[in-house]
């Protein structure tokens, strides 16, 4: 192990660290900086009764990683000085632990919080690489610092609460539901729950301190009754629960789609080749879905549309619904407009709408309490999307613990992260 020149300008402070003096630089053989440092600091305080100690001797030698310096791995080496406690029956000793690392610790603070902002958007096996690190140790650190369910003294407001679940594994299997917030365009991690089952969610929600619950503004879900009942049962009439509209669309505009499949294969087999080729621009047109249609693509859909007159009056029954949403009706307004579109399509020789109708009436409460303030739970498919890509790069995480961990870092690390002073308190565990 060779000495670096004095005149190399490390310094306590450079170095992030205080209560230090820097008695020697070496560079080791297997290229690592080692830099050896002394306390400053004289307060040694009794690990039972808190009070000042006498000093006794000194700890054991540690060796603690720090932040690389020009690349290289560079650790602090310190023996801690030990007192003994004059005011204690037993006297017992206590060794000095500065600030800046845990006892027992492996790793400066400064250096376990660049780890986590190396996880962000990244995965374990990738920090594992590059900082030479075991996977079970940087799972350590993120344990130490982000916490596994959700800490409630971080939020002033919840504002809108989103419920929505996803699958751990292809095929829709392993379901956990996946609870967020969103205010003044913040959105944030409340729970990962294992399943779907109504009895999770209600006790989940009902953990929500009676302060924050004052502050939901809404709750936006699909139409799974577990969440809507989950919900009723917590917060009452004091909240609204609405019925996300993208779910709606997704519902009615099935319908047309199972329709255009039956329409399209009837033409097939009563069309010629040639005839049924002419409609390709229009099906394609229909497929599209689009909300505004040029007039040259209309043209081209009544081509369609002579051959199949149901298509037609389905096709403008969804956008007739579609409207109706896009539209800043007032509730009771709406709830009058869709009435309407029921009888309309109730009295029509159309039956594919049938079970939508069904659902639509079952949650009309629900679906039309969007149009109160036009809350809606599209914030959820975005986050949602975020955790797949999330698991896709970890090539899946199962457990629901290591899951909401990761959600939080990855979504809100950044956020957290002083690059100066490290993680600010939020990210800590209580």
């Amino acid at each position: 192990m060779e000495n670096l020149p004095q005149s190399l300008p490390i310094t306590a402070e450079l170095l992030g660290l205080t209560d230090i003096e820097i008695t020697a630089i070496k560079h080791s053989s297997n290229n690592e900086i080692i830099i050896e440092a002394m306390s400053t600091k004289k307060e040694i305080l009794c690990h039972k009764c808190g009070k000042q100690c006498n000093i006794h001797g000194k700890g054991q030698k540690l060796k603690l990683r720090h932040l690389p310096i020009l690349g290289k791995k560079t650790f602090i080496e310190i023996t801690p000085p030990r007192g003994i406690c004059p005011h204690c029956d037993d006297n017992p000793t206590t060794t000095q632990t500065l600030s800046w690392y845990d006892r027992n610790g492996r790793y400066t603070k400064n250096y376990e919080q660049t780890v986590l902002f190396a996880l962000i958007n990244s995965t374990i096996a990738d920090v594992c690489i590059r900082e030479e690190l075991g996977e079970h140790a940087i799972q350590n650190i993120v344990d130490k610092y982000i916490d596994s369910k959700v800490n409630w003294k971080e939020f002033k407001r919840l504002g809108i609460i989103g419920i929505d679940e996803i699958s751990l594994k292809k095929g829709h299997q392993d379901f956990v539901t996946i609870i967020t917030s969103r205010h003044e365009e913040q959105i944030r991690i409340l729970a990962v729950i294992k399943g779907r089952d109504k009895a999770e969610i209600k006790a989940f929600l009902s953990s929500i301190p009676k302060n924050k619950r004052k502050t939901v503004i809404a709750v936006c879900s699909d139409m799974y009754d577990g969440f809507i009942n989950a919900a009723k049962e917590v917060f009452g009439k004091e909240v609204m629960i609405v019925v996300d509209r993208f779910h709606v669309a997704k519902l009615y505009r099935k319908c047309l789609v199972e329709l255009r499949k039956k329409e399209l294969s009837r033409l097939r087999r009563t069309l010629s080749a040639e005839e049924y080729k002419t409609l390709k621009l229009a099906i394609a047109i229909l497929v599209k879905n689009s909300e505004f249609i040029a007039e040259k693509d209309k043209i081209e859909l009544d081509k369609l549309f002579k051959h199949s007159p149901l298509l037609k009056v389905a096709y403008k029954f969804c956008r007739k619904l579609t409207h109706i949403f896009n539209t800043k009706h007032k509730n009771v307004t709406a709830n009058i407009k869709i009435d309407e579109w029921i009888d309309s399509v109730e009295g029509s020789e159309l039956n594919c709408f049938n079970t939508f109708i069904s659902t639509l009436k079952k949650y009309k409460n629900e679906i039309t309490n969007y149009f109160v303030q036009r809350h809606n739970s599209g914030y959820v498919e975005g986050f949602n999307n975020k955790i797949k890509v999330i698991k896709r790069r970890c090539y899946g995480i199962f457990n629901i613990k290591h899951l909401f961990q990761r959600i939080f870092l990855d979504t809100v690390g950044y956020n957290i992260f002083n690059i100066n002073q490290g993680l600010s308190a939020c990210a800590m565990p209580t």
